[in-house]
């Protein structure tokens, strides 16, 4: 009779070298894309506020840059045709809200020129600011 141990089993071991080379490789591709991704192609320094706003579905969006260059929908429109363009947003929707950006550094003039020109279209107007 043999009574012999048997110590011949098979190790059940698990590589995980491989894996943690990919995991690595799927985050640094995440945060790498997610710094490349910007949805604001025209970069503004935007004013503080704590509270938040609410926006209607129909919006448009017009920004101001530091050197007095206005954008709507990410389109350069002089300043001289800002109304018509405007207008025309106007006539494609009736309740229209513009979300106006504006960079901090902007005279307080060429802002109301703009909401003049809202308030003349019977346009809601909603400043945009960035969360504290």
């Amino acid at each position: 009779m043999n009574l012999k141990k048997r110590n011949s089993r098979a190790s059940a071991e698990v590589h995980t070298s491989a894996m943690n080379d990919i995991m690595f490789f799927l985050l640094l591709f995440f945060l790498i894309a997610s710094t490349v991704t910007n949805p604001n192609v025209i970069k503004l320094m935007l004013p503080k506020s704590s509270s938040g706003q609410a926006v209607s579905k129909k919006t448009i969006t017009v920004s101001v840059t530091q050197d007095l260059r206005y954008y709507v929908e990410k389109k350069e429109v002089p300043i001289d045709a800002l109304k018509a363009t405007l207008a025309g947003y106007k006539n494609i929707a009736s309740e229209l809200t513009i979300v106006l950006h504006v960079d901090r550094t902007v005279a307080i003039q060429d802002v109301v020129q703009i909401m003049d020109i809202a308030q003349k279209l019977n346009i809601k107007l909603v400043l945009a600011t960035e969360p504290k």
